[in-house]
């Protein structure tokens, strides 16, 4: 409570640094998000429909789920920005000529869809709630 006897904005208050606990999770999803990253790649072009399902199920399933275990949209972030590193560093062909992904449409699906499962669970993830009662703010 202000002097005033008015609950401060949320936006107003101090910013706080994340916890050695909570910055370890992140690391953790990041981490965990690469290797569903590769994974998913190796799985979705060996069994073709069945494949890209599941490894899109998967890495839906890791977003969802780093976001809802940590509480906040970094969580569901954390893990997305882990598999979008690990898949555009395997679309990349090596001086070899060699390369993971081919120019089917199943390449193009895991790569939009997983992009867009990204956007989706980051954005319906909990995000940080103001404090107070659950009147108006002007009130």
């Amino acid at each position: 409570m202000t002097p005033t006897g008015k609950q401060p904005n949320a936006l107003a208050q101090p910013l706080t640094l994340p916890s050695a606990g909570r910055v370890a999770a992140y690391l953790g999803l990041l981490v965990l998000g690469a290797m569903t990253g590769v994974a998913g790649g190796l799985v979705q072009s060996g069994w073709f429909p069945g494949g890209l399902l599941l490894a899109l199920a998967g890495a839906a399933g890791l977003f969802v789920g780093g976001g809802w275990a940590t509480g906040a949209r970094a969580g569901a972030l954390a893990p997305a920005a882990g598999w979008m590193v690990a898949v555009v560093l395997l679309t990349a062909s090596r001086p070899e000529g060699d390369f993971l992904f081919g120019a089917g449409v199943g390449s193009y699906l895991f790569l939009l869809g997983g992009m867009g499962i990204a956007v989706i669970c980051a954005t319906l993830a909990p995000g940080r709630q103001p404090g107070g009662s659950g009147a108006r703010l002007g009130k």
